[in-house]
Order: C-alpha cells, then structure tokens, then sequence
C-alpha cells in the first residue's frame, strides 16, 4: 500500500453503535450527512472523501455500528462481508472507533479486526465522558499492547483530526504495516478446519478463514464447490461453531484484561453517579418516564401549529398575490393559464407547508442528538412485547413519522426476522411528513382554531391524536399478525444507552434546511409533471361536450347580461365537470360518497398515490381551474371551504373532514414505501398485503367516522 503522489487509498470506517463513526465520518468527508445519537442510524454503507495530505487522497466507507465480528442483524451483515469478502473491494486500511468511557467492551471488536490482518488505526474519542468516569488511558502503553496506532479523536469539536490525518499518510507510506502480531492465536482454534478454507479461499489470515468456517452458509462470496469442501471438513474434523466462537471469546477477554491492567486506570465502581444516570432515574422512570414522553410529543405537535402558522401564512398570501398579479399582467392565453392554474398553483399548494415540515425534522433531529430518542425504546419496549415486537422496533416506527422510506431501512438492526417483518408491515401506519400538509388543511377547514381547557390549542390535539392513532393502529396490526407469520426465534433486546448531550444545533439547522431543500425538490418535481398532466385533463375534454357547454352559457349570457359573472363561474365548475379529469372523477365517485367524497378528492386519491403530499397540488390545481378567473387570488383553503356539491350543501364539513384524515391516515398512498418493502422483504407478497390490508383499514374507519358524525 506504497503511497505515492496523488494517492488514492480506500477506508473502511467502523466500530460499535454510538462511539461517534459517524460523527468523525462527517468530519472528514464534510459531507451534511445526518448523525443520530442512538443506535442503528447507520444502516448501509455510506461513502464519501477527504484530502489528507496534499499528495493523499481517501475514499471512506462508513460502515454500520457493530459490536462484534459475529453478525446478528442484516445491518450488521454489511460490515462483516466488507471486511472478511476477499472477492470484494477490501479496505486498503480500517479505521476503528473505540469509545474511550466504554474501553473493554470496544476492545473486543478491535482485537477481532486487529486479527483480519488489514491495517489499522484506531481512534479514542469519548475521552472527556470516560476522565469524568474517572478512567485514565495511557495512549502509548495501549499502543504498545494492541500493537497498531491509536490515536486521542474529538469528531463534535474537530480534535485530533490532524493528528488523525498524520497517522494515516504514515500508515499508507507503510510505516505502520498490517498488525504484526495476532491478538490471539486463531489457528489452535480449529487448525485442520483453517488449513482446508486457505486451500480453496484466498485469505489474509487464519482468523478470517475462521470465520469463513463458522458462517460458510451464509457467506454468498463463496461457491459451491468451497461451501462443499468446507462442508466436509466441518464434518471431518467434528467442528463445532459455537464451542469455538466461545473459546475465542474467552481468549479475547483474557487478554483484554491484561491490557486494561497495563494500559488503563478505571475509578472506583463507587464513584458518584454521572448526570446522564441522574437524569435517567427521572426520564426512565415508571410513571414520570411516560409523562414525560407524553409531554414532549404534546409540545412537538403544539409547535407544528403554533410556530408555523405566521410563515404558513405569508407563504399562502404570497402565492395568491403572485397568481393574481400574474393573471392580471400576462395576456389571455393557454400558457399563461397552465403557468398560473397548474404549475403556480401546484406548488402554492405544497410550499406553504414547508415550516411545519422544517419544525418536525428540528424536533426529531433534537430527540436524536440529546440522546432521548434511544430511551424512548427503553420506555416502550414493554408494550412492544405484548405486541410481538420489541424496543428495537421503536425506532423505525418514529422515524416512519419522517419517512417510512428510511424507516423501513432502519429494520435492518433487528435481529429478529419475525420482529423486523412485523415492523416492516406496520411502519407506514406512522404518520410520515407526505401527510403533514393533508392533516393540516383540514384541520384548518373543519377544526375551530380556539382553546381546549383553556391552554391548549384544539387543532394542535387534533393533530396529535392522529399521530397517536397511527402508533395505536400499529400496535394492534401487529397484535394480529403474530399469530399469523410462523417464524420462532428467541428475541433479545439488548441496547447501549448513549450519555446525553446539548444538541448540535448546526446540524440542527442543517438538517431542517435540508429535508425542506428535499421536501420541495423531490415533491416539487412529481407536483410538476403531475399538476401539467392534470391541468390538461382538467381543461380539455369531448369536443362535443365542451362545445355544447360554451353553446349553452352563450346564450344565457346574452339573455341575462347581468348575471354575466356568476354565469361565467358557473361555465368554468361545468365545464371542469365534462372535461377527462371531471369524467374520471365522476366514474369513480360511487365508491367514494360514502365516505364524503365528491370527484375531485377522488382524483386526487388516485394521483396522491405517487406521492401523498400531492393531494394538496392536485386540490390546488383543480380548484383552479374550476374558478373564475377573478378569483385566482384566492387561498386554496378559501376556494375549498366554499365548496359544494349540486345541491347547496357544502362538500368540506366536521364528518367528511374527518373521513379524509382518516384515509390518509390508514391508507397505503405511496409508491416508494411499496418498493422498498419488496426490496427489503425480497417478496411481492408482502407489499400487496400491505397495501390492501390498509387500504381496507382506510375505507373502514372512512365510513364508520362519517356516516357517525354527518
């Protein structure tokens, strides 16, 4: 690995759950790529690059946290075919993270990598929590004993980077070669067993052909002839996996120990608690533990409405100036109406709820960084077992409140396949931030804005209990189909609770900035395509009945000159009726009016299911259309309230608003979130029963809500 002018090397990052990989990841690269202080935020690989030297290049990977090489999770399975795959791209040079205040149970994964004999360098940080543990590490002495480079690292503060940055030239100039000792000596482990892998596998060293042996069957690097000849040796030898993956560990911990003595002074057990121990004894408490999390929630759901509402409201009345003033300067013609009535209208439609998505990604970004979020699987991890599922499970169900894309990505940690199915099945029922704008614009067409018991905002507990109703629903799907998926495997919940902390809160920001960056973009572009599509549908329709339309208001209008407003109103909400989109609507509002649905919902369930969000683009482009001219100043949640149906009657009321959060609520309108479940399940099975089962949830509790409140 000689480096040479304008080097290139490649870096595999890794170490166990919260010991800041990547924390130190962003660092180097400086790429904004979100840091959760909890476990299981990293759950594919991640690469980037930094510039170590004028004449060194690096490409790192960042790889999932893992506390040892015996993978148990499918995240977990990313790293360890990384490290030990010797036909895929190997790291030229790993680098390990070890928190400092949890030294021993660290130790073990770096020893483990240590033994794969790649290059190494491992990078100390939690320094300052383990001296107020009262441990003290003698950098030079621990060196001396692993036998590979360490190096002091605060990755939030950017210290010891350059230090950081040194060792690595040094170590890809080969100064620091592979490790040049064992750790242990794996080939008394298993000698027959190691020498017949190295005759049909290419390895770096006898504790990877170990391993090879211990997981040959799941090991898709190797072939069939290797899995057979390992197959046979297994037998022949009378091999047994779990005796000696036991004897290594015991060997590891022997001489962990040593070095502990020889290399670290450790306070005594009865020093006094730590703040982060003080503050658990409240926040994980039985009772408060749980008032508490309810109040946070309460607050996170207050603040969407509260903080929001004043941008909410510029935003709103600058979109209805700007298509006013459009409408008024711009001369009559096909492109200016699809310009103000399609695409000006469209994004009107989404932008203005850009704070409250802003608002809810800070929250979120907040819980993670103090360290919170990971006790709310503590706290909820009881009632995830009456359920089948454990805490693990808590944290794709909350992240599902951002996106169930990612959320369901985030199962990978969960060891258990019953468990990771379940939760997989039941993410979507979270209410993501593609539902944000539908709750909000109903809230505001059917809720009174007023106070409840005097401090409380009403559209704010609306808001929450749909959320909660999510969570609820989640709870009980998951309660049935336990008895339904037949797999039995123990489960252990066995989580690190990382030490809280102040949030960052430049990644704060940097965050909110982001997913309102992505939240336009990607909703922008399908609101785009999709608000021109519809404007076409919406304003075109069978010649003959468009024809017999302006035939017909013709002549009314030169009957009743008058009335020549209200008849060119009542022209455009007829002609928008028998154009392709009215046609479309109308085929299928049968099956939707019990549920309080005219046509124009219906077709904007069926275009929201490219996105959900889109049903508030759709909603806008519609109404637009249908209005007069005149009136294309007007907010979307003016043009909605003053909607009816034939017969007076106003479409938007307390039943049929209900109806459609409902809906919303249940329903499986989202494309992405099916084929990320196909992909992670590697089935079609599982996507269509996800999608009818709650589509069936979404129509029930639909009809059951407005036909009890109309």
């Amino acid at each position: 690995m000689q480096a040479t002018k304008n080097a290139s090397i490649n870096i595999a990052l890794v170490g166990n759950p919260n010991s800041g990989k990547s924390s130190l990841f962003n660092a180097l690269t400086g790429l904004n790529q979100k840091v959760g202080n909890f476990p299981g935020v990293t759950v594919d690989k991640k690469t980037g690059s930094a510039n170590i030297s004028a004449n060194l290049h690096a490409n790192i990977i960042d790889l999932p946290g893992t506390y040892s090489l015996y993978p148990k999770s499918a995240d977990e399975f990313v790293t360890y075919d990384v490290l030990v795959n010797p036909n895929g791209e190997q790291p030229d040079m790993i680098l390990i993270i070890a928190d400092a205040a949890n030294l021993k149970r660290n130790l073990l994964f770096c020893s483990q990598i240590i033994d794969l004999k790649i290059p190494v360098i491992i990078g100390l940080t939690m320094m300052d929590i383990a001296r107020k543990k009262g441990v003290e590490i003698d950098e030079a002495g621990l060196e001396r004993e692993l036998g590979v480079p360490v190096v002091i690292i605060n990755p939030r503060k950017n210290k010891g980077l350059a230090e950081l940055k040194k060792t690595i030239e040094l170590l890809a100039r080969e100064k620091h070669a592979a490790p040049p000792r064992d750790f242990i000596d794996s080939r008394t482990l298993a000698p027959e067993v190691i020498q017949v892998v190295k005759q049909f596998v290419t390895t770096r060293s006898d504790y990877a052909a170990l391993h090879m042996a211990v997981n040959y069957q799941e090991l898709q690097f190797l072939n069939g002839g290797q899995k057979l000849a390992i197959t046979n040796a297994i037998q022949e030898y009378h091999f047994n996996k779990t005796k000696v993956q036991a004897e290594e560990i015991m060997q590891r911990y022997a001489r962990i120990k040593h070095i502990m003595k020889t290399a670290v002074v450790e306070a005594d057990p009865l020093q006094k608690q730590l703040q982060t121990e003080k503050l658990d004894n409240l926040l994980l408490h039985r009772f408060w533990g749980y008032a508490i999390l309810m109040g946070v929630m309460f607050i996170m759901f207050q603040s969407i409405f509260w903080l929001a509402s004043f941008p909410m409201d510029w935003i709103e009345a600058a979109f209805g100036a700007l298509s006013g003033k459009l409408t008024d300067i711009l001369p009559e013609s096909q492109l200016t109406d699809i310009l103000v009535k399609g695409i000006i209208a469209g994004l009107g439609g989404i932008a203005v709820f850009v704070p409250q998505i802003m608002i809810l990604f800070g929250f979120i970004t907040i819980l993670e960084d103090t360290g919170y979020m990971a006790r709310i699987s503590f706290l909820t991890d009881r009632l995830m077992r009456q359920v089948g599922l454990n805490g693990k499970s808590v944290m794709p169900l909350i992240s599902g409140v951002a996106c169930a894309v990612p959320a369901i990505m985030a199962t990978r940690n969960i060891e258990n396949r019953k468990e990771r199915l379940i939760t997989i099945m039941i993410t979507p029922l979270m209410s993501c931030s593609a539902r944000l704008p539908i709750y909000t614009i109903m809230i505001a067409l059917v809720i009174p804005n007023k106070p409840f018991l005097g401090i409380l905002n009403l559209q704010g507990l609306v808001m929450m209990g749909l959320y909660l109703l999510g969570f609820v629903m989640a709870l009980v799907i998951a309660a049935i189909m336990k008895f339904f998926i037949a797999i039995k495997e123990k489960s252990y919940f066995i989580m690190e609770l990382p030490v809280y902390r102040a949030p960052r809160w430049k990644n704060v920001g940097t965050t909110m900035v982001q997913k309102a960056k992505i939240f336009i973009t990607d909703a922008g572009k399908v609101i785009m395509v999709i608000s021109v599509i519809l404007w076409f549908l919406a304003s075109y329709g069978p010649t003959e009945k468009m024809h017999a339309v302006d035939k017909r208001y013709e002549q009314l209008t030169t009957a009743n000159p008058a009335q020549k407003d209200e008849l060119q109103r009542e022209k455009e909400s007829e002609k928008l009726a028998n154009s392709y989109a009215g046609i479309l609507g109308h085929a299928i509002e049968p099956a939707i009016r019990p549920l309080g649905f005219d046509w124009k919902i219906g077709i904007a369930l069926i275009t929201s299911f490219a996105a959900r969000e889109v049903f508030v683009g759709t909603m806008a482009t519609l109404y637009s259309v249908g209005e007069n001219p005149e009136d294309n100043d007007a907010t979307l949640r003016q043009k909605m309230s003053g909607a009816t149906w034939r017969d007076g009657r106003p479409v938007y009321t307390l039943a049929s608003g209900l109806s459609l959060m409902l809906f919303y609520a249940f329903a499986m309108q989202c494309m992405s979130t099916l084929a990320i479940v196909k992909r992670e399940t590697k089935s079609w099975k599982y996507p269509v029963i996800q999608f009818l089962y709650m589509t069936t949830l979404a129509y029930g509790f639909s009809l059951l809500a407005f036909q009890l409140f109309k």
